[in-house]
């Protein structure tokens, strides 16, 4: 190899360095798909728990990194599927401030696999505050 081509490899790999050392951070979240149960949390409703069902393996998942809206999950389970089922307390999700009633409001499931990878997924459900009839 000719000097004039072994200074131009170190070039490149001293600017590849360069690249790498100030190069911005970048945080890889794995991106997950959710369903939440209810879609559409009534206010008044009497239910007790919000149940977020996932399409990540329960095996893969740390459950106590888990977190809907900044909620820490109260208990889950696999499916039948062997996915992540997350539960949260209803009164909780309602307690949460800045909700908008009438309109849709996104959901965030946040998370962390047992080798430390990072999961995401969100939803939009409805919220609404209406009073039961015959109450």
């Amino acid at each position: 190899m000719g000097p004039s081509r072994k200074r131009m490899l170190t070039g490149c790999f001293a600017l590849l360095l360069v690249g790498l050392l100030f190069s911005p951070a970048t945080s890889h979240s794995l991106e997950i798909a959710i369903d939440i149960s209810p879609n559409v949390l009534n206010l008044q409703s009497k239910g007790t728990v919000v149940t977020v069902h996932t399409d990540i393996a329960y095996s893969s998942v740390d459950a106590s990194s888990v977190f809907l809206n900044e909620i820490a999950i109260d208990w889950w389970k696999a499916d039948d599927c062997g996915n992540f089922v997350a539960k949260f307390l209803m009164e909780d999700v309602k307690a949460l401030e800045n909700l908008f009633i009438g309109d849709y409001n996104t959901f965030v499931i946040e998370g962390s696999t047992v080798n430390g990878e990072s999961f995401e997924g969100e939803q939009d459900i409805l919220i609404i505050d209406v009073v039961p009839r015959g109450r």
